[in-house]
């Protein structure tokens, strides 16, 4: 499973993947094959922490009035309470997982495997510590992942500035949309074709407000000519563009920021302001000073937390990274040979560019919640070149006594790994690596099939498929099956601002579990699935159906106590073609329907094609079985004189309801369960019952008759309704048809069709 933030509460993307994962789970439970599914949740680092915070706030703490043991034991105390919301709502949805295993990202075993893994990293060169451009994040005073980061179109303005040329009396233009960052500018740059400024590469700029601070004018074909004035301002410091391009170009990096967003001493007069305070101020001091030319209004692409909203500010900051090279070609290879399957196929195209493209990866945290990276420095020596990495602070103090004598202090570095960093263990770590002898680590990994949505491809699934290929040898599953999102009615992403979120909880009051789990998977991989009310009232009232002819199936069934009907019902079989082809036209037909459904549905499981098997169901239930075959049975078993027609009756109709159970059973498990637990003689729960037996006989010749009495019969009620026959009058009918049809038609019609109607059969040559 997925691992839902511990933080979560219920939202349709869960009830989604529950629904998903819970059909592949009963499925293949009911083939007979060894099947797990592991539950659990992720400790959330971000989101925790932020949750917890704000908790403290609401009394009057701050995280900081608090040792970093006693906010963390506050963040566990919160856990026990309420960190079990979303599992309790997850079994709502009827999840079959083993809770026996359900696991916590923080669990001792799991960080053990964390703790693990970044040691044997670090020891392949793979892990590395050092200052680089990362993302931000000045409220929650931790850097962010650039998967963390959403880009979002938002109005804001451009600001041309004045840069008077050294020496001379003319001035460049530069346009920018952050002017709080020019106290880190370390260059101008220009196009080298741009003519209007060729004469000036070479020399030095004034940076405004700097107290005559020079830079040099550059020139270099990154700068767009056609952007803005055409000179572009390099603030490596704080933009990760110019970060790259000041590396390439051997610039120095210069910044001028705090980590909580406000500006440091190089910005002079400036210190202390907020970055957005810090812009307005150095805006209005610029107009005053006659170096601000115009600001213009401008859409631009704004960076923001995922998590909190905020802005990011990309900023250099000395983290630790992981190399990814070399892990991704693993990861390529395998979609590659075919070692991984990826559904739909098209998000193959975006997983192998992600990784072709790939950048190292931070994660490092500054964080309190999480865990504690296993790295121990020592005091009084240079962090960057003197450091441990170590399984434990025993393990890590020996180390440094070994090397730096006996009285050498050491203290474990504060940050904490990213969230994802234990998440890309999942797979295996919970089955209990690194015991490679683990019993479960054994029987279940490789594990066959992850699905999740496409939204974290690369979040997670791809992580988890190069740390599995890295610790392992293995790819840590088979299949990857990406769902899309839910929607609205009319196609919108569901949000609190424009007021369509659907609450999965109150659905399930309204409409039932199993109707809204049955609507919710007939999507098609990878789309995105609209959901409105008319759906779930369609679906709530199949289920009703579905009840209702279970009804009909246990009152027209012989009383427990009658051992001979019952040993009628038990000696008609449907499993050989002489017994099939021996029942009454109705009873074949609808027998033969059955079998020709179980082996397309089984077919359809098998290729992941759960929106086909839903239709394919439901049409067989309402259409042929409900609306036709129940009918026709009352034939059978109202008016019959023969005991025999009664039992074959009863037996198909029991035979066929228990496989419609069967069949539907992964999509609705609380309505089939119970309706099998209502029928005679169940001796085991339908959930652990074996899936319905393939190719079995059918005739089709049956079946085309049956459908020439199906048309027969709508040809009259559209008659009767063309020239408005009320329903109690009767009427004469002529029927024009071959030999053969007027066979069978004159040998068993009224007794299947049981029609208030004088019958004239002619006989045409076709």
């Amino acid at each position: 499973m997925p691992p839902p933030n511990v933080t979560g509460s219920l939202h349709m993307g869960h009830a989604m993947f529950v629904a998903l994962e819970d059909i592949m789970v009963r499925y293949n439970r009911m083939k007979g094959r060894p099947t797990l599914w592991l539950p659990g949740t992720d400790h959330a680092g971000i989101a925790t922490q932020l949750v917890v915070e704000k908790m403290l706030a609401s009394e009057g703490i701050k995280r900081t009035d608090l040792s970093r043991e006693e906010f963390t034991k506050r963040v566990w105390e919160w856990k026990e309470k309420y960190g079990g919301t979303i599992t309790n709502q997850i079994k709502r949805l009827g999840a079959s997982c083993d809770w026996t295993r359900e696991r916590f990202t923080l669990d001792e075993q799991l960080s053990q495997a964390v703790i693990e893994a970044f040691i044997k990293l670090h020891e392949k060169g793979l892990i590395y510590q050092g200052s680089y451009m990362v993302n931000w994040s000045p409220n929650l005073q931790t850097a962010v992942s650039d998967l963390e980061v959403e880009y979002s179109e938002e109005p804001g303005t451009l600001y041309h500035i004045k840069y008077r040329v050294a020496g001379q009396s003319d001035f460049l233009t530069v346009a920018t949309t952050r002017p709080e960052t020019l106290f880190g500018d370390v260059a101008i740059a220009v196009n080298p074709k741009d003519d209007r400024y060729s004469k000036f590469i070479g020399k030095m700029a004034i940076v405004p407000m700097t107290y005559g601070r020079h830079v040099p004018i550059i020139a270099d074909r990154y700068v767009d000519k056609d952007f803005g004035t055409g000179v572009l301002k390099i603030s490596p410091g704080h933009d990760h563009n110019d970060y790259y391009l000041a590396r390439k170009l051997g610039l120095p990096i210069l910044n001028v920021m705090n980590k909580d967003g406000t500006l440091n001493e190089v910005a002079g007069l400036y210190c202390g302001l907020d970055r957005f305070e810090a812009r307005k101020k150095l805006w209005s001091e610029l107009e005053e000073t006659g170096l601000a030319v115009r600001k213009e209004p401008h859409t631009s692409r704004v960076p923001r937390s995922q998590r909190g909203g905020e802005i990011i500010e990309p900023l250099v900051s000395k983290q630790w990274f992981v190399t990814m090279e070399s892990l991704a070609e693993k990861a390529l290879l395998a979609v590659e040979k075919g070692e991984l399957t990826i559904m739909p196929e098209r998000f193959e195209k975006i997983y192998n560019h992600w990784l072709s493209n790939i950048k190292d990866w931070c994660i490092s945290r500054q964080l309190w919640w999480g865990h504690r990276i296993p790295v121990w420095y020592i005091v009084g020596k240079n962090c960057e070149e003197d450091y441990i990495v170590a399984r434990n602070a025993d393990e890590a103090l020996e180390k440094a006594r070994e090397k730096y004598g006996k009285n050498v202090e050491i203290y474990q570095d504060p940050d904490v790994l990213d969230t994802w960093f234990s998440s890309a263990l999942w797979p295996f770590s919970t089955l209990g690596w690194p015991d490679v002898a683990a019993e479960d680590f054994k029987k279940f990994y490789p594990t066959t099939m992850l699905e999740t949505g496409h939204d974290i491809l690369f979040f997670w699934v791809a992580r988890m498929v190069m740390m599995g290929i890295e610790f392992t040898g293995t790819v840590p599953f088979s299949y990857v099956y990406l769902h899309g999102l839910i929607r609205d009615s009319q196609g919108r992403k569901m949000s609190k601002t424009l007021g369509n979120v659907i609450d999965p909880l109150d659905t399930i009051k309204e409409f039932g579990t199993d109707a809204l789990r049955f609507t919710i998977s007939l999507g098609t991989a990878g789309q995105d699935l609209n959901l409105s009310t008319e759906r779930l009232t369609a679906n709530k009232s199949f289920t009703n159906k579905l009840w209702n002819a279970g009804k009909f199936v246990l009152q027209n069934l012989p009383s427990q106590t009658d051992e001979s009907a019952w040993e009628a019902i038990k000696n008609c079989k449907f499993d050989k073609e002489e017994s099939v082809l021996g029942l009454p036209l109705p009873e074949c037909w609808v027998v033969s329907e059955l079998h020709v459904l179980i082996d397309m549905v089984t077919a359809s499981y098998d290729k992941f094609f759960f929106g086909d098997v839903g239709r394919e169901i439901y049409d067989f239930f309402w259409s042929d079985f409900a609306d036709w075959y129940i009918e026709a049975s009352k034939a059978r078993l109202y008016q019959s004189e023969a005991d025999s027609a009664s039992s074959e009756a009863q037996a198909v109709l029991l035979y066929v309801f228990e496989n419609v159970l069967k069949l539907l059973h992964p999509f609705m498990p609380f309505v089939t369960e119970a309706l099998w637990q209502a029928l005679p003689y169940r001796k085991e729960a339908l959930i652990v019952s074996p899936w319905p037996q393939t190719s079995l006989p059918r005739f089709p010749n049956s079946i085309k008759k049956f459908e020439n009495f199906q048309a027969l019969t709508r040809a009259i009620r559209n008659a009767r309704a063309e020239y408005s026959v009320e329903p109690a009058k009767r009427i004469s009918a002529s029927i024009v048809a071959s030999e053969e049809v007027i066979q069978y038609i004159s040998v068993s019609a009224l007794h299947f069709l049981n029609l208030s109607l004088k019958w004239a059969l002619v006989c045409c040559s076709n």
